[in-house]
């Protein structure tokens, strides 16, 4: 992932998309493309790995790469499709959010959101805000 602030990269991430490919079909687990909006960023302040359920923090800290836990952790950006290709990703509550499995960034392993790192969780929390305009493209940062 990258961060551009006025056209310029500010900041690159590794990040994990779906096992499952791209696409937008509601139960698909697929990251859908296109244009979005990140309309709620969730869990600012909440410390690195706190475990969230239902965008509920849970009290429970997990580091990174635990054993055989795979839940949301650190923070939550929400994003919502802009185009007919990912109109059902608001519902489909696709987000960009921290991993305990940071081992598996760079591979395609998610259940169709795009994971980062928990620390990167907190630095992206801090670069971007509500409203900021994301696109998702099927592309490796060393190919663009």
């Amino acid at each position: 992932m990258i961060v551009y602030e006025d056209g310029r990269p500010m900041a690159s991430y590794p990040v994990s998309t779906s096992k499952y490919g791209t696409g937008d079909t509601m139960g698909s687990y697929k990251t859908p493309l296109g244009h979005f909006t990140l309309c709620q960023k969730i869990g600012s302040g909440a410390p690195s790995g706190m475990v969230f359920k239902d965008t509920k923090p849970t009290g429970e800290i997990l580091l990174p790469n635990a054993f055989g836990r795979d839940p949301i952790v650190t923070r939550i950006f929400w994003l919502k499709g802009k185009e007919s290709c990912n109109r059902n990703a608001y519902k489909r509550c696709i987000y960009i959010h921290g991993t305990p499995e940071e081992r598996s960034l760079g591979h395609p392993k998610s259940y169709g959101c795009i994971r980062i790192s928990s620390s990167d969780a907190i630095r992206l929390d801090e670069s971007v805000g509500q409203g900021t305009e994301v696109e998702i493209i099927q592309k490796s940062l060393s190919r663009l």
